[in-house]
């Protein structure tokens, strides 16, 4: 039997549980998963502060501690090409074969509808709150942010010191003047 296998590309900067609700529900349409881990060459960046191999890891570790057989899913870094034309091209060629195409992103589903590819838009759990935009701003303010991201991303960024990372990156370069 022909398995079912779906694709999500998401920057996670970090991993959330909004990302983790996604996940779950698309593993509810497909047999497997690709999770693209998008502008992998992006990090150490205020909107990018965590390296392709620190998500790819705080993905997995979150997917094993919620329970997810990892032979439903691939974890793939993804760098950015800014070439929209060919993109989807270049996503398959990293990727194994995949039917169905989840994003809410416009122009991700203009691209891989045009190549003929299915696509659904994911439901989004909790907008406001569950977004990496979300979590780094929390992190800068020293508010609660632990509380909107896996157990494995607080782990993950305490070991390779991310909390300082985003609070560096953060402060704003003072000019002589």
């Amino acid at each position: 039997m022909k398995k079912v296998r779906g694709i999500l590309i998401g920057r996670m900067q970090p991993v959330h549980n909004g990302h983790m609700q996604v996940i779950n529900r698309i593993l509810e349409e497909v047999d497997e998963i690709i999770i693209g881990i998008g502008s992998a060459q992006l990090s150490h960046e205020l909107k990018d502060p965590f390296t392709a191999g620190e998500r790819v890891v705080m993905i997995s570790q979150a997917l094993a501690e919620a329970g997810v057989d990892a032979s439903r899913y691939y974890i793939i870094p993804m760098q950015d090409i800014n070439f929209n034309a060919i993109w989807a091209s270049h996503v398959k060629m990293l990727t194994p074969p995949f039917s169905i195409v989840y994003s809410g992103n416009p122009l991700v589903k203009q691209l891989f509808s045009e190549e003929g590819f299915e696509v659904r838009q994911p439901p989004l759990y909790d907008r406001k709150r569950l977004s990496g935009t979300e979590v780094r701003r929390r992190i800068i303010e020293g508010e609660n942010w632990e509380e909107l991201v896996p157990k494995a991303t607080v782990n993950v960024i305490s070991e390779i010191k991310g909390l300082e990372r985003i609070k560096n990156l953060s402060i704003k370069e003072v000019s002589d003047i």
